[in-house]
C-alpha cells in the first residue's frame, strides 16, 4: 500500500531556520541545519534501499504559496501565500510503499525524532493512505 507521509512547518519555522528567531522560534544554527539534513539523509537512504521510497521532496516556504479558487463567476481567484488563518503548511513529503499500517508508523516516528533547536515548536507527523484502488471508497 501507498502512503503520503508529511511534515508541516509554518512562515515562522521557515524564517527561523534561516538564522532568523521568529514567532517565538529560536534560530537555527548552521549546524542545527546540518544536523537535520544528515538526519533526513539517512532515513531516505534507508528507504530507499529497504525499496519502500517512491518519491520524497522538501517544499519551499509558504510565502511562497499560491492558492487559486473558482470565483463567484468561475474566473480564477489568485491569492499569494503566506496565509494568515492557516499556520502549519506542509513541509516535505514522501511517498513511500509499505507492507502495512503499523510500518509506515514506525517510519513516521523515526522523522518525528528529527532533531531541532531546544524550543522549536513540535509539528505532527501526517500519515494519508493513497488511494490507488485498494483503499475503500467509505459506505456503501
Amino acid at each position: 500500500m501507498k502512503y503520503l507521509v508529511m511534515v508541516q512547518g509554518s512562515q515562522a519555522d521557515y524564517a527561523a531556520m534561516s538564522g532568523e528567531s521568529s514567532g517565538g522560534r529560536p534560530a537555527w544554527s548552521k549546524k542545527d541545519m546540518q544536523e537535520m539534513f544528515a538526519f533526513m539523509e539517512s532515513i531516505n537512504n534507508d528507504l530507499a534501499e529497504s525499496g519502500e521510497m517512491v518519491d520524497a521532496n522538501g517544499l519551499v516556504e509558504p510565502a511562497r504559496t499560491r492558492a487559486v479558487l473558482a470565483g463567484p463567476d468561475g474566473r480564477p481567484v489568485i491569492t499569494d501565500g503566506p496565509y494568515g488563518e492557516t499556520q502549519e503548511q506542509i513541509a516535505g513529503y514522501w511517498v513511500l510503499d509499505c507492507e502495512s499500517l503499523e510500518r509506515v508508523t514506525e517510519i513516521a516516528a523515526r522523522v518525528a525524532r528529527c532533531p531541532q533547536p531546544e524550543g522549536t515548536p513540535v509539528h505532527p507527523v501526517l500519515i494519508r493512505p493513497i488511494d490507488d484502488g485498494e483503499v475503500a471508497a467509505g459506505p456503501e
